[in-house]
Formats: C-alpha cells, sequence, structure tokens
C-alpha cells in the first residue's frame, strides 16, 4: 500500500471522519490518498491557522484528535500558533506537515536551507506539542501514527506534529492489522482510603466551602461523573474561563465565573470560602489574581490534577492529589455513594446575596447604548438551538463568560493560555463538522478580522454558524489597559485601526447578514438572525468604544477587590 494511502485508511480506522486543510506541493499525496478512501472529509480553509484552529475546536467537541495537515515551508509554520492553543488548552489535536523530499533536505550542512520551503518545523513545534515526529522511510508510519493517537488522547491531552517528506509519503508499505484503539481511560486505580477520608471530613467540617471547576473535567471526558459527585457532597461550583461550559446556567449548584474578569459575586464568594476544591484548573494568575497569600490564608485548598508540577506550583500549601479526575471521582463516589452530605443552606443564601448585590447588568448601568452583558443574556434567550458558543478573545470573551446562560449540553469554547485572537471563526467551523448542529460566535471587531477569510469556507460549506461581531470600532481590552496606564494614549486600538462594516463584508461572501445599534432592536436582530436555523447568518452590534469589561481586578490587590470600585497597585504584568 502506498504511505499516503496508509495513512489516510489509519484516521478512517480511528473513526476520524473529518481532517482541516490548506492544499500545498508537499501534502497534495496525503489529500488525493484521503479523497480515494472516502469517508472523511477534507476541509479546505482559507489559512492553515484556521485549520489549526478548526481541529482544536473539532476536538473540544469530539473527543477524538482534530487533524489539521499543512505543507512546508509557510504552511507549517502557519499551524504554530493553533498548535501552542491545543497543547496549552488540552485539546487533543495531530498535525501533518508535508516536507521536502530527504535528498533536498539540508541535513548537516551548513547552510540555511536547501530544498525550496525546506524549514524545520519539528524543531520549532517541539514545545508547545506532547511529541514530534521525524519520519525518514514509511516503515516508521504504523508505529509512529499508533503513537501519536496514543499520546494525543491520554494523559492530559494535546497535540503531536508528524512531519512527512513527499518522496516518504509515495514509498510502498506493508499492510498491517490496525491494534484495537485502547479506551480513553482504563485505570481502576483506587485513590489512599485515608485521603478520601480526609477530604470527606473537610468537605463535612466545612462551613462555606466551594469547588473551582476548570477544564480537565471535559479534557478527561468525566463530566458525568463530576455531576454525580457535586450532587452527592452538595458544594456550589464556581468555573473557570474554559470550565465555563462543566454546569447549567441554571443548576442550583452554580454560582458563576471567576478570575480576573469574573462575576463580582464569584470572587467575593471566593474570598469567604473556608474550603476550595480545585478540579482540573491550574489555578494561573487569572485565576487567583496576583496576591496569592491572600488566596491561600484562612481556607484549606484541595487540588486535583492530572499532571503533578501543576500542583502547589503558585500556590504552595494546597492538599495535592496527583490523578486523572475520572479517577478521583471513581474512586470517591465508590466509596460514599449513598452517604449524605450536608446543604449549608446559609453559605447557599450568602452567595445568592451577594449575586443580588452585584448584578453582572449592574457593573456597566451607565453606559451609553447597548449594554453587552444584557445584550449576551438576551442572546443566550434566542440562541437554545445552539449546540456551542464559541468565543474569541477580548473584552467580548468576558462579556459572555460573565453573561451567557448555558444549557445543559451547550459547550463554551474559547482559547485560554494562548489567548489568540482569530481563533473564534475557524474553530467554530471545526465544532459544526464535529456535531453537524448549529453554533453562534461571539467575536470583537478586532479579533473577527484576523481570520475574515472563513467565511468563504462558511458559505462554500453552507455552515450554520450564526457570527455575533460586537464591533467597538476599536481594540476594547487594550484600549481598556491604555486608559488604566498609559494616560489613554490610543497608539494601535484607535490611532492606526479601524473596522469595515462586517454585515456589508458578510454580504460580500454572500452571507446574510445585519446589524443592531440600539437596545430595543437587539430581540427583532435576533429573531432575524435565527430565522433559519440551517443558514450562517452576522450580526453586528455596535458598542460604545468606551465600554469596558468590568468587574476587572486590581492587579497587585485580592481576588476580591475589582475595578472599578478598587483601583490597581501596579501595572499588570501579564
Amino acid at each position: 500500500m502506498k504511505a499516503s494511502d496508509y495513512i489516510a485508511q489509519f484516521l478512517k480506522s480511528k473513526g476520524i471522519d473529518c481532517v482541516f486543510e490548506l492544499s500545498g506541493g508537499m501534502i497534495t499525496h496525503i489529500l488525493d490518498s484521503l479523497n480515494a478512501a472516502k469517508g472523511i472529509d477534507i476541509i479546505t480553509m482559507h489559512h492553515e491557522q484556521g485549520a489549526a484552529f478548526a481541529a482544536d475546536g473539532f476536538a473540544r467537541v469530539k473527543n477524538k484528535p482534530g487533524v489539521a495537515l499543512a505543507t512546508s515551508g509557510p504552511g507549517a509554520t502557519n499551524l504554530l500558533t493553533g498548535i501552542a492553543s491545543c497543547y496549552f488548552d488540552s485539546a487533543p489535536a495531530i498535525f501533518i506537515t508535508g516536507q521536502v523530499n530527504i535528498h533536498e533536505q539540508k541535513g548537516y550542512r551548513k547552510i540555511r536551507q536547501l530544498g525550496f520551503q525546506e524549514t524545520d518545523i519539528v524543531s520549532m513545534a517541539i514545545p508547545v506539542t506532547k511529541k514530534c515526529f521525524e519520519i525518514k522511510t514509511a516503515l516508521q508510519l504504523p508505529a509512529v501514527l499508533e503513537d501519536a493517537y496514543s499520546i494525543a488522547t491520554s494523559g492530559r491531552p494535546g497535540p503531536v506534529l508528524i512531519d512527512i517528506p513527499m518522496n516518504v509519503q509515495r514509498e510502498n508499505i506493508e499492510i498491517r492489522n490496525q491494534k484495537i484503539d485502547a479506551a480513553f481511560f482504563n485505570s481502576d486505580a483506587d485513590i489512599d482510603k485515608s485521603t478520601l477520608e480526609k477530604i470527606a471530613k473537610l468537605i463535612s467540617k466545612s462551613q462555606k466551602p466551594l469547588i473551582i471547576a476548570g477544564r480537565g473535567i471535559r479534557a478527561s471526558r468525566s463530566e458525568l461523573q463530576f455531576n454525580n459527585f457535586i450532587n452527592l457532597i452538595n458544594v456550589p461550583v464556581a468555573t473557570s474561563l474554559l470550565g465555563l461550559d462543566v454546569i447549567p446556567y441554571k443548576h442550583s449548584l452554580r454560582v458563576g465565573f471567576l478570575g480576573s474578569y469574573g462575576n463580582r459575586w464569584v470572587n467575593l464568594a471566593i474570598g469567604e470560602s473556608d474550603l476550595i476544591i480545585v478540579l482540573g484548573s491550574r489555578l494561573d494568575i487569572r485565576q487567583t489574581g496576583a496576591d496569592v497569600k491572600f488566596f491561600e490564608e484562612n481556607r484549606t485548598i484541595i487540588h486535583v490534577d492530572c499532571e503533578e508540577a501543576e500542583i502547589n506550583n503558585r500556590l504552595k500549601n494546597s492538599i495535592g492529589i496527583c490523578t486523572d479526575l475520572k479517577n478521583f471521582f471513581y474512586s470517591f463516589l465508590k466509596t460514599y455513594v449513598g452517604n449524605s452530605f450536608e446543604v449549608k443552606q446559609k453559605w447557599m443564601d450568602r452567595i445568592n446575596e451577594l449575586k443580588k448585590q452585584n448584578s453582572d447588568l449592574s457593573e456597566l448601568a451607565n453606559i451609553t447604548g447597548i449594554n453587552p452583558n444584557e445584550f449576551i443574556h438576551q442572546l443566550s434567550a434566542h440562541s437554545k438551538q445552539s449546540s456551542a458558543f464559541i468565543a474569541d478573545v477580548g473584552n467580548h470573551q468576558m462579556w459572555a463568560a460573565q453573561s451567557l446562560e448555558l444549557q445543559e449540553n451547550q459547550l463554551f469554547i474559547t482559547s485560554g493560555g494562548m489567548g489568540a485572537m482569530g481563533y473564534a471563526l475557524p474553530a467554530s467551523i471545526g465544532v459544526y463538522f464535529a456535531n453537524r448542529k448549529p453554533n453562534v460566535v461571539i467575536a470583537g471587531d478586532g479579533g473577527f478580522q484576523l481570520n475574515i477569510q472563513e467565511l468563504q469556507t462558511i458559505f462554500r460549506n453552507k455552515l450554520p454558524i450564526k457570527m455575533v461581531v460586537l464591533n467597538n470600532k476599536n481594540l476594547g481590552m487594550i484600549r481598556q489597559f491604555q486608559d488604566s496606564y498609559f494616560n489613554s494614549r490610543y497608539q494601535s486600538t484607535f490611532w492606526g485601526y479601524n473596522p469595515p462594516d462586517f454585515e456589508k463584508v458578510a454580504k460580500a461572501y454572500e452571507i446574510n447578514a445585519g446589524t443592531v445599534s440600539q437596545t430595543e432592536n437587539i430581540n427583532e436582530e435576533l429573531k432575524k438572525m435565527w430565522a433559519n436555523p440551517n443558514e450562517p447568518y452576522l450580526l453586528q452590534v455596535m458598542i460604545d468604544s468606551y465600554a469596558n469589561a468590568y468587574p476587572k481586578i486590581a492587579f497587585g490587590k485580592p481576588l476580591t477587590e475589582m475595578e472599578p470600585l478598587s483601583k490597581p497597585l501596579d501595572m499588570e504584568g501579564t
């Protein structure tokens, strides 16, 4: 069998029915083989970064590796931002890059390049992948493909890269039986009983416990076990940005979104808590704030994570449990199923009181025009047919996290660790091909332009993606930073920047579109957006140019002290 045919058959054997790519000379053999294999959709994007982000979105929904292909040189290097996004946010992915023929490679010669577009993508990708493979002969492919799939999906998921020279792609390869795909989690190793007893006693004794839930819950595919766990112990749940969708908006135990731009009442509740159970969140500065001492003191912290290095990394006094979350939930539920953990009603009442006193709608109460938090609530009400909300990066991302009313089984997907503007539009394409259901993009005018070319991919494939562009005519999050620290000198946010009319841009791509600039017209425009759920639509929402993302941690102060009511001590370093 031709090596490129073997690659196509391998992907089919793993149930991967979709790949994302932008064609180039060094992947033509693989593309031809994928086409001949049938049963695998080849989604041609308009930039390799878009292909990488689409693979990321696909992986987060499908719980299988997203696959993206690119040619050598600029094709391969254009993947890197998307590869890093997968790495930081624990999305399993396989990236396959074509490479120039082996005889055209510089090898150990002391020159920069021999073959046209020859580029050492492996060396570049090593820091942001779980593993890279540099193929020299087709005989390597069976073992490498199996290893790549296993590595991408096991432990803490993430991306792998396979770089394959063009001459290797056309070699013949011995046909072997594929291995049976192993279960993602196949461990029945119990956690030490004394550790479980300690946790149970801490939960029972606590008067003000909280759970911080992160993306590790979905990355470990333990959503059902998590739900059983919280319903057993009756502890309220705050979520990180990437954990937003692990608990529905109307769940009785949901508290809200915590962190740098978290709901004010959530951060206040963190400050009053006496026990925090961290599940699959790495507790970076955007969850804890810069004042780590405040976060640690006067409370016990239990941190469960599959990576030992993440435990007591920034915080130093946690009770650390290094295990897969599915194993943790399994061990705890097996030991304590049938037990009764008291509902801390006074604590729940206190949290509800904090929420009433610090509504997300009151943070921008004096805004001119459309209140973005209010708009997000209305968007939620009209978008019950959406399988997911995919947010780009910027102030709109924070407004979405603060105010989205996620239903059960609705996903929230965004670029967290990498924080890559331009993520949402191509990622929404991957999300669609993972579940074949409508979804909603929430983007700002700045981020939307970074991969705006993928409107053509949406039009060409007639994808039911609803795109909401919150247009404040500047780069709002950076502009807010400039107001705080640079005396409102708006270089490159207002000065030297301006967006197009996105309604006109969408219509140029033959996608229906509208614009709303008045609060009283929002419901009417959202009805138009969903008039045909199976067609793409773009809604441009005009927002006050000076609308800020509030609340926001006053940098250098405790998590509970947030702008605009409190002022930062120092300039943010992250």
